[in-house]
């Protein structure tokens, strides 16, 4: 095997498109090179350079194309066209049985002739979000000037260019060179392997993995931090960036001037993270008047004055923060709320206020189902005053956050501040859910109205988007109605956020999309969710926390001896009655006692109207580890049965007789759960 490497260099990638480009360029160059088997596949990116490199064969070797054509009888305007598509004339074609077969010789290739073949189409279709064309006058685009291109087979230049055509003035061509830091270490060196490239970029200051840059980072962020006792606040998304951003990093710590430290501590940090890519201190009391962030380059001065540079520029930013921060406690929550009229949500749904009306009507209902106080509408109303403000305008990610620190301004009840502070909570899997009745109330009722009005206009998720964060939206009242441990029907709830829209949605619709979100959701979690499938099997219950514990008192059950062999009982009795049921039509009749011949029959058949009771009444109890333990008893008399009785007897009444009753059986065990649907 051969090792092939690739690197493309390039002006400042953006972090964001990075990860996605070496990943392309791995997925391309697959399907590019299959021929030539690639292994052991590696790919690099960072701030200024996307690379690949595997073991690779040294070639393709020569071997026979056999190729089917048309039928020896298809009309002769057949044949040709089967001979123009593969460029082959009819000296190629031999007669075997019915048909026309098309033998070729293909010659071997070289991995170095395949490679530099394929690399400049691959190039110049490379699929970057966004791209540009810089100088003379060709078509080639990438997403920032592409500078070099570094392509070694076995340490050997893979010669080609990017030029398409003769008139094309891009000259750039593959060479074995590449650059250091742009700052620490300029300047050019010959690359002779994968292994030599990353030890030389290392001591040119570029460190090319880009897992290892991020652990680099966090370690020295946190080392740095705790040197002054200080902590550094998590933010995975800003580190990642962060690691997008530099080659050779290296981290730094400036203090805020004590001036803002007043400010909100969302405030700052999002003003920090979203302007600045700053992280964000703590010490063990709070906000800590500190911020961390990481120099491409260790100054010459120990970074005193690039630390210095970056917090003039936050003090900007600061000040910028305490204007909209003065300004929008110069109105209240409430003077703000008719202007929300003049807010769209969407153009098919109408405005903010029209949607802050049906919130508070959706939040009044649900509130004394979650006892909370009378408070619910008020907060409700107040929920979305804070989109009119400034510093939502200016920072969105403090939607909420900013509501509930005004309303607090405003002297509004506690409660009341922190349903408006978390109501858009969880925003994420990582995000608590609302604490407070009211918070949770209206919480639920953000969401609930927010699922209907979009079902209601079409605009659904598919497996390629959720442009409105459904399924976010979803799994929030999930979590909530979990976590919370809340007694509440979905479908209601939705029919009266429906009721409230110019077109209703269809219900079940809804609610079914949420008891999928559901089940998606006990998958991720390595819990049975073929078993939720199966309670959902039995009827229209929609309270998740009922459906959750019948669902673990169904996988306890099912994890005992007796469930398993019950199971399996249930599985045999369901395939008899589906192949009798295909002959000769449902046996759902009553059950004739008097034709109970064999005592193995009368004792299934008493235990299973008596079991059918109790377990009815169990599950009208919601007492659903009762229920299970009632059907563990169908074991041994269904065991006996199936030991001991023919089901099909020659006898037609007879067989009639225990197909019912195998139809009672069935009927017992889906008042717990629809086994049917149980996988495995």
């Amino acid at each position: 095997m051969a090792e092939f490497f690739i690197e493309l260099f390039s002006e400042e990638i953006p972090a964001r498109m990075q990860a996605r480009a070496a990943e392309d360029l791995a997925r391309l160059l697959g399907e590019a090179l299959g021929a030539l088997s690639p292994a052991s596949v590696r790919v690099f990116h960072g701030p200024r350079r996307i690379a690949y490199a595997a073991e690779m064969a040294p070639g393709v070797a020569a071997s026979q194309s056999v190729e089917r054509g048309p039928r020896r009888s298809a009309p002769e305007q057949a044949l040709a066209g089967f001979l123009r598509k593969h460029g082959a004339d009819r000296a190629d074609l031999r007669e075997e049985g019915e048909f026309w077969v098309l033998h070729r010789a293909v010659a071997g290739v070289e991995a170095a002739t395949l490679i530099a073949d394929a690399l400049p189409g691959l190039l110049r279709r490379f699929p970057w979000p966004k791209s540009m064309r810089w100088g003379g006058t060709s078509q080639f685009t990438w997403v920032r000037p592409l500078r070099r291109i570094t392509c070694l087979l076995d340490g050997a230049v893979v010669s080609f260019d990017l030029r398409e055509g003769a008139d094309d003035g891009h000259g750039l061509a593959s060479s074995n060179l590449t650059e250091g830091h742009r700052f620490l270490s300029p300047g050019t060196f010959a690359v002779a392997s994968c292994a030599q490239w990353q030890a030389e970029l290392r001591a040119r200051h570029v460190v090319v993995d880009a897992a290892e840059r991020r652990r680099l980072i966090a370690d020295a962020l946190r080392d740095k931090a705790a040197n002054q006792g200080l902590a550094v606040v998590d933010d995975a998304g800003l580190l990642d960036e962060v690691t997008g951003l530099v080659e050779w990093p290296v981290a730094m710590i400036g203090r805020i001037d004590a001036a803002y430290m007043d400010l909100p501590a969302e405030v700052m940090q999002v003003s920090m993270r979203v302007n600045q890519r700053y992280f964000a201190l703590r010490d063990a009391f709070g906000a800590a008047p500190y911020f961390a962030f990481v120099a491409n380059v260790p100054g010459s001065d120990g970074g005193a004055a690039i630390v210095a540079g970056n917090e003039r520029v936050l003090r900007a930013r600061f000040a910028d923060a305490r204007h909209f921060w003065d300004l929008d406690r110069t109105r209240t929550l409430e003077s703000r709320v008719a202007a929300l009229d003049g807010v769209t949500f969407h153009a098919k749904l109408g405005s903010q206020g029209d949607r802050v009306r049906r919130i508070e009507a959706l939040a009044e209902r649900i509130a004394p189902l979650v006892r909370a106080d009378g408070v619910a509408r008020r907060a409700a109303r107040l929920c979305k005053a804070d989109l009119t403000t400034g510093m939502v305008g200016e920072f969105p990610e403090l939607q909420g956050v900013m509501g509930g620190y005004y309303a607090r301004h405003d002297g509004e009840p506690a409660s009341v501040a922190e349903a408006v502070a978390q109501h858009y909570q969880p925003k994420g899997p990582g995000d608590a859910v609302p604490e407070h009745p009211v918070a949770v109330s209206v919480a639920l009722a953000d969401k609930i109205d927010q699922l209907a009005a979009f079902f209601a206009i079409g605009e659904k998720p598919t497996g390629s988007g959720d442009p409105y964060a459904l399924r976010r939206a979803a799994l929030g009242v999930i979590r909530i109605i979990r976590e919370r441990g809340l007694r509440l029907e979905l479908r209601p709830l939705v029919a009266a956020a429906s009721t409230a829209l110019t077109a209703p949605c269809d219900v079940g619709e809804v609610t079914g999309f949420v008891l999928e979100r559901l089940r998606v959701q006990l998958r991720a979690e390595g819990a049975r969710h073929d078993v939720l499938a199966a309670v959902l099997g039995v009827g229209l219950d929609d309270d998740l926390t009922r459906l959750l514990a019948r669902t673990d008192a169904v996988t306890a059950l099912l994890g005992t001896e007796d469930g398993t062999n019950l199971l399996a009982a249930y599985r045999r009795a369901a395939n008899i009655l589906r192949i009798e049921e295909k002959k000769d039509g449902p046996h759902d009749g009553p059950l004739d006692e008097s034709a109970l011949e064999q005592a193995e029959e009368a004792m299934l058949a008493s235990a299973v109207k008596q079991i059918r009771r109790r377990v009815g009444a169990a599950v009208l109890a919601e007492d659903f580890t009762a229920a299970m333990r009632v059907l563990a008893e169908l074991r041994a008399p269904l065991d006996a049965f199936f030991d001991k009785v023919t089901v099909n007897d020659p006898r037609p009444e007879l067989r009639r007789n225990r197909l019912r009753l195998l139809h009672h059986v069935r009927a017992a065990m889906n008042l717990a759960a629809d086994f049917s649907r149980i996988e495995g």
